[in-house]
């Protein structure tokens, strides 16, 4: 091969990659038409070409469809439901950020405001803020649902690997068509998780993956959230 075809094959390739980090966004309204079992199963195995320490390979995933979604989905919201009304806290297997301070809690408070500004919801509207927060429960609606785990024992880096997993299941996503959010939301309530997916307790819930096709139509879906410089996020040491 020569050094010109090489070097447009690589371009190509970064092209594909940067389109596709563009286009991936959070979904947070779904069709309720199912993805093909193909098309999943290929997600899956591009995904399984993850990065991991020791090739470890430490996630496993639980991925549902169909009644096994709906089941799921009905159990869970209602749990959720019943957890917010009675004041019970969150009950994460990770350590969820101690704080959000700075720029952190900047970008943080700039994405809750976009989405509660495509959904109508004031600033003081806390009923409808908190129906909003539920829809994490309810998946927002996807056919789907992929609940990534990680072995225990791998502890830190586990969780690490596991995060690429996940990056890159959103990518391969998007890659087929198919529209994806990854969900902090539902680790918050890893007990009800291990009961009702019979986890053993050596295995712990990193989040879930929501896929689906998109409501392009719904007004979740018409935000995007910002990205910083590569400026603000790269030190060079040249010395």
């Amino acid at each position: 091969m020569s050094t010109a075809n090489t070097d447009s094959e690589s371009t190509d390739l970064t092209t594909g990659l940067e389109t596709l980090l563009t286009r991936r966004y959070s979904c947070r309204a779904f069709l309720p038409r199912p993805v093909p079992r193909a098309t999943i199963e290929r997600i899956l195995a591009t995904t399984q070409r993850t990065a991991s320490w020791c090739n470890a390979q430490p996630w496993q995933v639980i991925v549902t469809s169909g009644a096994g979604t709906e089941r799921l989905r009905a159990a869970f919201h209602h749990y959720a439901a019943a957890a917010h009304a009675a004041g019970r806290g969150p009950q994460y297997d990770y350590d969820p950020p101690s704080e959000y301070r700075g720029i952190y809690l900047q970008r943080r408070r700039e994405c809750g405001l976009q989405l509660y500004a495509s959904l109508g919801i004031g600033k003081a509207d806390r009923e409808a803020a908190a129906r909003q927060v539920l829809e994490n429960f309810r998946f927002f609606g996807a056919p789907h649902v992929a609940i990534v785990t990680c072995d225990e024992s791998l502890r830190t880096y586990g969780a690490i690997d596991c995060g690429g997993y996940v990056a890159n299941f959103l990518l391969a996503a998007t890659s087929l068509g198919v529209a994806a959010i990854a969900q902090a939301a539902v680790a918050s309530q890893s007990g009800f998780l291990r009961k009702y997916l019979s986890l053993s307790e050596d295995r712990k819930v990193i989040c879930g993956i929501s896929f689906g096709y998109a409501d392009e139509q719904h007004p979740a879906n018409r935000f995007r959230t910002t990205r910083a410089s590569v400026a603000d996020a790269v030190t060079w040491l040249e010395q």
